[in-house]
């Protein structure tokens, strides 16, 4: 016979309950552990949407913002007087280049997500400008082929968005909204969309808000066939910045 004592049905019981606790306890865990991680994946993910949110409202326009344009660095602004027109045949003297306002052709580039291949003429573009649209130029010598097709997916499709090259630029990339410039280097250049946003179709910056982009076809302004650019400096019976508007007879009701 054997000697020693058998457990009592106490002693095995509380050893399943310590058993249970510890499963308990781990339990517990695994769910405090995977409810701090969903926690802390739905505050990240609510900080940068809260973050990007903040960043899209400091360059939207607003009527308690009304020019974010001016608060990007480099950009530079100008006032314009608005409606002033040229005739197809004639050049305007500009005083920046590329220019980004004053007198311009009757007919406005068509800018509702055109990508120019090849550069057209100056005047067109301008009208664009005075309707919200803004036209972004690059220098072919200096901008690869992946800022060319990077700025084209910024621009292809878009409202009020317009591009092509620009012979002689300065810099690799400029962009023109009414009275608005801003030149940079990259194609990725943060301040490109900022320029974008704070300045296509701003009611607040320029003066015919609600006029067409659309193109305008043949005879007047066809897209696909459109003025070429003209690289040689304007002439001596060039329209100078303070004329227009008479010269072109006619045009000066067009929106």
């Amino acid at each position: 016979m054997m000697s020693g004592k058998q457990p009592g049905k106490n002693s095995v019981a509380a050893v399943r309950r310590r058993s249970v606790s510890w499963v308990m306890i781990a339990a517990v865990a695994v769910v405090v552990v995977f409810a701090g991680s969903i926690f802390g994946y739905v505050y990240v993910q609510y900080s940068a949407k809260a973050e990007g949110e903040a960043a899209v409202a400091e360059w939207t326009p607003s009527e308690t913002n009304r020019d974010p344009a001016r608060k990007i660095p480099g950009v530079v602004a100008q006032d314009f007087e608005a409606g002033k027109h040229v005739t197809p045949a004639q050049r305007v003297n500009y005083d920046a280049s590329p220019p980004y306002g004053g007198p311009h052709d009757g007919a406005w580039a068509s800018c509702n997500g055109v990508v120019y291949e090849s550069p057209v003429r100056t005047e067109n573009f301008i009208h664009s400008l005075e309707h919200g649209a803004v036209w972004i130029t690059y220098n072919p010598e200096s901008v690869d082929g992946a800022g060319v097709a990077a700025l084209r997916e910024k621009v292809q499709g878009q409202q009020y968005l317009t591009m092509s090259p620009y012979p002689g630029l300065d810099k690799p990339i400029s962009l023109q909204s009414w009275g608005r410039q801003l030149k940079v280097d990259r194609a990725d250049d943060p301040r490109v969309d900022q320029f974008i946003r704070a300045t296509r179709t701003n009611q607040y910056t320029h003066p015919e808000v609600g006029a067409s982009c659309d193109a305008l076809g043949a005879g007047q302004f066809d897209p696909d066939a459109p003025p070429p650019f003209d690289p040689n400096p304007p002439g001596a019976d060039a329209v100078p910045m303070a004329a227009g508007n008479g010269t072109g007879a006619g045009q000066g009701n067009w929106m």
